[in-house]
């Protein structure tokens, strides 16, 4: 991944406002965690300049990182329209897979069509522990198909995620991180310059940050 890549989508992220950053206001996660950061960045697909810059690195990270890639598939729900826009620019297959498998109908899991021991490369718009995503992983695997990497629009750079990520053998790319993300924000004066250790010190340790 290219430093200035990461920067640009960076800057865009807090351009648009898909990411807020409020240390002195902090926000509070579904898990409970206090957080100076919030990312959505679902608010990228009304920007058409910024939708199709993202799609488009997005897209060369796979032709660079995973030139074997057969699928597309999108994490539900935020990365199915990534993951569609991907397979659309990339000229391949696409699916996403849902949590857990529908409760009524087919019970699909998976959407699409998928054959077994197909190299697929999952969309993914957020990393933040990698869990969910993981779970992603397994469904696919379990499906028959070889997971060969997933690709994501930005990570929080937890270590946690990391080791997870590692642990499940799965080759993660991201276009841009929360070190850059803060860096960028002080330079375009999104924050105080005295914000920087509080930020520093929650992605170090995000579940006592605050508290």
């Amino acid at each position: 991944m290219l430093s200035s890549v990461a920067q640009t989508v960076a800057r865009h992220l807090l351009d648009v406002q898909a990411v807020r950053l409020r240390p002195a206001d902090p926000f509070t996660w579904s898990s409970g965690w206090k957080s100076p950061i919030y990312c959505d960045n679902r608010v990228t697909l009304a920007y058409p300049q910024v939708r199709t810059f993202i799609k488009q690195e997005l897209a060369d990270a796979v032709r660079e990182q995973f030139p074997e890639a057969q699928v597309i598939a999108g994490v539900a729900t935020a990365g199915i329209p990534q993951g569609a826009l991907v397979a659309d620019e990339l000229g391949l297959p696409y699916c996403y897979v849902r949590p857990e498998p529908k409760k009524h109908g087919m019970g699909n899991q998976i959407e699409g069509r998928l054959a077994a021991a197909q190299k697929v490369v999952v969309v993914e718009d957020l990393i933040s522990t990698g869990g969910s995503s993981l779970k992603v992983v397994e469904a696919l695997r379990q499906a028959g198909a070889d997971v060969i990497g997933m690709i994501a629009i930005f990570t929080y750079g937890f270590s946690v995620a990391d080791e997870n990520f590692k642990k499940a053998g799965v080759k993660l790319v991201c276009l841009s991180e929360y070190d850059t993300l803060v860096l960028e924000a002080q330079t375009l004066n999104y924050i105080p310059a005295d914000a920087l250790d509080s930020l520093s010190a929650w992605r170090k340790n995000p579940s006592e940050w605050g508290n």
